[in-house]
């Protein structure tokens, strides 16, 4: 008889304790910010270390400079081991769609910068931030996703890790 009022005691103190617990949290989409992946991060530090790097048509390494999609099937390449190529249509065609709010630094980001869907490509890096191969000024460089420009022609973005 001892050992079931104790039986007894221990499920009610479980369920004085369950009902005085307060409700478990959980946390909004945007309270919780994605993390990068550790080859984001190594695309988006090698991509950081090409800013500046002239831009050429058709350009695919540092020595001839760079187009858009070049740049990011040499970092790709380069830095995370991924092979993505052709122009900044074919490489959007790849990859996991991903939610403009859920971007992960090394993420790649889309445009439409000559009346062109999918006609430009950039890396994002974090901080609403991206590197990218721009014809204008003439050189690899880091703009927001948020000026005006590229906020107007944003299309998608893309993940491959």
């Amino acid at each position: 008889m001892r050992a079931l009022q104790i039986l007894v005691a221990i499920v009610m103190a479980l369920l004085l304790a369950a009902c005085s617990a307060t409700p478990e949290r959980r946390a909004s989409p945007s309270a919780a910010r994605p993390v990068a992946s550790e080859k984001g991060m190594d695309v988006v530090i090698f991509a950081l270390g090409l800013v500046d790097t002239r831009y050429r048509f058709g350009g695919k390494n540092p020595e001839a400079g760079f187009d858009c999609s070049g740049m990011v099937a040499y970092i790709y390449g380069q830095a995370a081991g991924v092979k993505v190529g052709g122009s900044a249509a074919d490489i959007a065609r790849r990859g996991r769609p991903v939610d403009r709010d859920e971007l992960r630094p090394g993420d790649l980001v889309f445009f439409n910068t000559r009346n062109a869907s999918l006609s430009h490509v950039g890396i994002y890096i974090g901080d609403d931030r991206f590197v990218h191969a721009p014809s204008t000024q003439g050189q690899v460089r880091i703009d927001k996703l948020a000026a005006n420009y590229y906020a107007q022609r944003f299309e998608t973005a893309r993940a491959y890790f």
